[in-house]
Formats: C-alpha cells, structure tokens, sequence
C-alpha cells in the first residue's frame, strides 16, 4: 500500500530555513506526480507546491513563490520542499501526497515559525 513519511519539521525563527523530506515506498515513485500541502492552526488543507514525474516543471502558491523550492530524488524515491525566508503565517503541518489531489498523504510534520 502507499506509504508516505514526512520528516524535517521543526521550530524556527522568522526568516529560517528549513528543508522537508518526504519517503514515499508502496508504489511507483517514479510515475506519479507529487504534491506538499499544509494546514495552519485552525483552517482547511491548502496546496503548496506540485512537481511533474522528472522534477522538469514545478508550480507554488503564490505567497511561497520566491522561498519555496519543491524538488524530487527519484532514485530514493524521495520528495522534498526547501523552505527558505520562513514566515509565522508558514506555520503549519506539511503534508506529501500522492497524485492532484489531498489524498493518499502521510502523518505530516509540523512546521513551526515563530521568534
């Protein structure tokens, strides 16, 4: 079965940086386009980040345009999101998932930006 594990959250401050991976096994990797989604204390899950199946083309939110690189290993079957300039509204639990949509996703790891 899909099975995603997020790891690399943490607690930072304002203008930080920190750098999430995502170990994706059950599936074929390789083949399947992948997301990061988050949500904030309070609110619905929102989309971040998406990449294609080779990495060659990636698209963001607009307020993470800028200081959010999506990336992907696909040798390791591992996705990632470079988070960079990190602000208190960035604070949320990140998500993987697999394919356009909000599910299959992992546990999440929690992301907390605050001085």
């Amino acid at each position: 079965q899909v099975q995603l594990v997020e790891s690399g959250g943490g607690l930072v401050q304002p203008g930080g940086s920190l750098r999430l991976s995502c170990a994706a096994s059950g599936f074929t990797f390789s083949t399947s386009y992948m997301r990061w989604v988050r949500q904030a204390p309070g609110k619905g899950l929102e989309w971040v980040s998406s990449i294609n199946t080779n990495g060659a083309w990636t698209t963001y939110i607009d307020p993470v345009k800028g200081r959010f690189t999506i990336s992907r290993d696909n040798a390791k079957n591992t996705l990632y999101l470079q988070m960079d300039s990190l602000k208190p509204e960035d604070t949320a639990v990140y998500y993987c998932v697999k394919g356009t949509g909000f599910v299959p996703r992992g546990q999440g790891t929690q992301v907390t930006v605050s001085s």
